[in-house]
């Protein structure tokens, strides 16, 4: 049987996070020639009208529209057009994002230092967001779900979204994003897709005349390619964003007692994103391996997109990592931080209290990660590329900021300003002390 995807042995290895990311590498990106590439295409935005963003989008789009800006009817046209049962679906997954993303609203809290001094700190939304949804090989509603909703939430005031322009829609957006967009009652949509978007989101769009007709924004949030990924890297501090994402990936952890029909299935759902898209599987039981191979080449066969998945699951960026045992297994699964981690074993809410790096994990059979791409009411903007070790998936707190508010009256401002003066003359810096010399003149 020739196997379609490669097999890693790291039984007897224990190896640092470096090293089994070496032996389960990403596929590679070049975000470095993709930068040398946007360059251009951030300055034309930065320094042009809306006019060179409909040139852009007719160059790369291959569609010039009637207006960088949905009209509000067409918005509200898309949602009569949408099927009633996709309604139904779109409408449930709305309901349950909110449930979870609820819960997520910080709280202010007041601290007492001493008395007579207090810090507050109360969570502020960004004034202004811009929510970037992929458009390309498939349809994203659900990215509009999972980044309006948060957004939403948190409190943002204008909400603006950009989703590139579609040949078979007239120059508009997917119809199923922008109907998507009309049940949640964003009605700031922008034809405009890739680098060009991220930059438009960053410095405004102006008319022809100069007129600023969309005003910057203070973060990006939203998944892309690799141009809007570098997009974001290039105006990270003009703008903030939510994270440089790259192509999806899954890893599952899984014993024998897994069914390897089940991993298979999974392991081929996120394949089919891209050509690049990562799927791992870490287990410690060789005929899991064997039988999760046979059932990949008879599933892959069978799907509308097998050419795509195919060349996914034999790529450098998957494998099937053979390990001693379920802890050496969390081991790998925590140096490698995946986008999706499932855990098909045993007893995954255990195995679990292991985790620390994962963008979202998914416990056992019936929590595959297609449920968390639509329904589960968790978020399915993550970190990739073994981000998860230092950045979270997109969530409410992404558009909220601390703010802390410091009160002190004069009895305890007193107490402390000596102590206040002796550090500012510890650093060289005089006149902070002044500052405080200066309350007892």
């Amino acid at each position: 049987m020739n196997s379609p995807i490669r097999r890693v042995d790291l039984r007897g290895k224990r190896l640092s996070k470096s090293e089994y990311r070496a032996a389960l590498p990403r596929a590679a990106m070049d975000i470095d020639a993709a930068l040398q590439q946007i360059a251009p295409i951030i300055n034309k935005v930065k320094t042009g009208s809306v006019s060179d963003l409909n040139d852009l989008s007719e160059k790369f789009d291959g569609v010039r529209p009637l207006n960088i800006k949905v009209p509000r009817e067409v918005i509200e046209k898309s949602l009569t057009k949408l099927n009633p049962a996709l309604r139904t679906v779109i409408e449930e997954s709305i309901r349950r994002v909110r449930i979870v993303h609820k819960d997520q609203i910080r709280a202010t809290s007041v601290t007492r230092v001493v008395d007579g001094g207090e810090v507050e700190e109360r969570w502020i939304p960004v004034d202004r967001v811009g929510l970037y949804v992929p458009a390309g090989r498939a349809v994203y509603p659900s990215s509009v779900v999972m980044n309006v909703v948060p957004a939403q939430i948190a409190g943002v005031k204008s909400i603006a979204l950009a989703s590139a322009p579609q040949r078979d829609n007239d120059g508009w957006p997917n119809e199923t994003v922008l109907a998507t967009c009309a049940l949640l009652g964003i009605d700031e949509v922008y034809s405009i897709g890739g680098a060009q978007a991220i930059a438009a989101f960053a410095f405004g769009i102006r008319d022809d005349d100069g007129k600023m007709i969309s005003e910057p924004v203070d973060i990006v949030t939203g998944p892309g390619n690799i141009y809007v990924a570098a997009a974001k890297r290039a105006l990270r501090g003009v703008i903030g964003i939510d994270s440089e994402a790259g192509p999806t990936e899954i890893a599952i952890v899984a014993d024998e007692s897994a069914s390897a029909g089940e991993v298979a299935a999974d392991l081929i759902s996120q394949a089919e994103h891209d050509t690049i898209a990562a799927a791992i599987l870490i287990t410690d039981s060789l005929t899991l391996a064997a039988d999760v191979e046979r059932e990949l080449i008879s599933r892959v066969v069978r799907t509308k997109h097998r050419e795509r998945i195919t060349e996914a699951l034999s790529g450098t960026q998957s494998a099937i990592a053979i390990v001693d045992d379920l802890a050496h297994g969390l081991e790998v699964a925590n140096a490698y931080a995946a986008e999706h981690l499932e855990l098909q074993v045993r007893d995954p809410k255990a195995a679990s209290a292991e985790i620390r790096n994962a963008g979202a994990i998914f416990l056992g059979r019936f929590a595959p990660v297609s449920l968390g791409d639509y329904l589960a009411g968790s978020n399915h903007v993550l970190p990739t590329g073994g981000c998860a070790c230092h950045s979270s998936g997109l969530s409410v707190q992404t558009f909220l900021r601390g703010l802390h508010f410091v009160n002190y009256n004069e009895r305890a401002f007193r107490e402390i300003a000596p102590s206040v003066v002796t550090f500012a003359e510890a650093e060289d810096l005089p006149a902070h002390g002044e500052a405080i010399k200066a309350r007892f003149e």
